[in-house]
């Protein structure tokens, strides 16, 4: 599974490089080549966004002792994946401007007002993604630690189940040898009586031999 993971890792390399190399080159070219640059920069902002799905489904499936590292790394991308788009954002705003101007003949201080309202709109949004980003992890790591103790949960309850398969074999075999000694000393007592028996047999034809001899004579 780590093998998927590590794959993953590298097609999102190699893709969120070709991202930040295609943002730099926006602002500096002509305005056809910069559109058609903004549709393949959204179309591979998209795949990269795809990679972390699937990224994030495999760290789900590592067992939790050994989850924790891969969720670091997973954090570090989902910030490296905000910065792109918080960078080609902008590139973009400056790009509507420069169309804008070409096409309307706006002035400089006109441009730059609406430039700097919506870098601060830019700004905020930034912010709420940032909020319901931490949002996100924290119902991430909340199922992480609820699964955690289920697990916990399951092998405590199979520890008890265990226990309790030895205690009733163990109330089985007490059982067993309970009757087996029960058994042991009936016979033991048995025996003892049958030797009473035996002796006072033996003591009465005695004496009655004694008896009769001492008649004779």
């Amino acid at each position: 599974m780590s093998s998927d993971f590590e794959g993953y890792e590298q097609d999102f390399a190699v893709l969120t490089a070709e991202i930040t190399s295609k943002i730099a080159r926006v602002p500096r070219l002509p305005p056809d080549e910069k559109k058609q640059m903004v549709a393949n920069v959204e179309k591979q902002l998209e795949e990269a966004k795809e990679l972390l799905e699937q990224m994030d489904l495999e760290v789900r499936e590592i067992p939790p002792q050994s989850r924790g590292m891969y969720s670091n790394r997973m954090r570090s991308y989902k910030q490296e994946m905000g910065k792109l788009e918080t960078d080609f954002k902008r590139s973009r705003i400056a790009y509507s401007d420069e169309v804008r101007n070409e096409l309307l003949g706006d002035d400089g201080n006109s441009s730059e007002n609406q430039r700097a309202h919506l870098l601060d709109n830019t700004e905020r949004l930034e912010r709420s993604s940032r909020r319901l980003e931490a949002g996100y992890q924290i119902a991430v790591e909340t199922e992480q630690i609820g699964q955690e103790m289920l697990e916990n949960l399951s092998h405590d309850r199979e520890k008890i189940q265990r226990a309790r398969e030895r205690l009733r074999e163990t109330d089985a075999n007490l059982g067993k040898s309970s009757r087996v000694l029960t058994g042991m000393l009936r016979r033991i007592i048995q025996n003892r009586i049958l030797v009473v028996i035996l002796a006072i047999v033996l003591v009465v034809t005695i004496l009655m031999a004694i008896t009769f001899s001492v008649r004779r004579h």
